[in-house]
């Protein structure tokens, strides 16, 4: 009762956290229009300092790219993309391993995806990777935290 009357709608605010150490910045900053015009919802997104994406929180994978370029979870009501780099799907998975599939359970933390960040930037392509919030409108609330260097597993959007 306490919590349906603190928030409303009897949902908890949940946190998403950093699925990549790196540099944080807003989604206006991203040089792709369907990213920085948030098309596909709001978020942040991450100039990588590292080869590894982790489980953003507890939840489910509900799909990992062919290429695995990119990955949806599903974590605290949240329905999440993340996009290693921009036109990475060029690379056919090149550079890119999985380490989880579609239905897969995560806790946050989880190594889902490695990738070989120098041969990505040595190959031509920006490494910035949105985190989307793809149901942005669920979360009328939602705070996005950027302009900071930030480590995985550290808070970066909260619901």
């Amino acid at each position: 009762m306490f919590l349906k009357e603190l928030f409303g709608s009897g949902k908890t605010k949940g946190q998403i956290l950093a699925p990549v150490s790196g540099t944080c910045i807003p989604m206006s900053k991203v040089k792709d229009p369907t990213f920085s015009q948030e098309i596909l919802g709001k978020g942040v997104a991450i100039i990588p300092s590292e080869g590894k994406i982790v489980a953003p929180g507890d939840g489910e994978v509900t799909m990992v790219f062919e290429t695995r370029h990119a990955i949806s979870i599903t974590t605290g009501g949240a329905e999440l993309i993340i996009h290693i780099g921009l036109d990475t799907v060029n690379l056919q998975g090149q550079y890119f391993e999985a380490f989880v599939k579609s239905g897969d359970k995560v806790k946050a933390g989880d190594l889902m995806i490695e990738f070989d960040l120098e041969k990505i930037k040595e190959a031509g392509y920006d490494v910035t990777t949105p985190v989307i919030v793809c149901n942005t409108p669920e979360f009328p609330d939602m705070a996005c935290h950027t302009g900071m260097e930030v480590r995985a597993g550290e808070g970066i959007i909260d619901l």
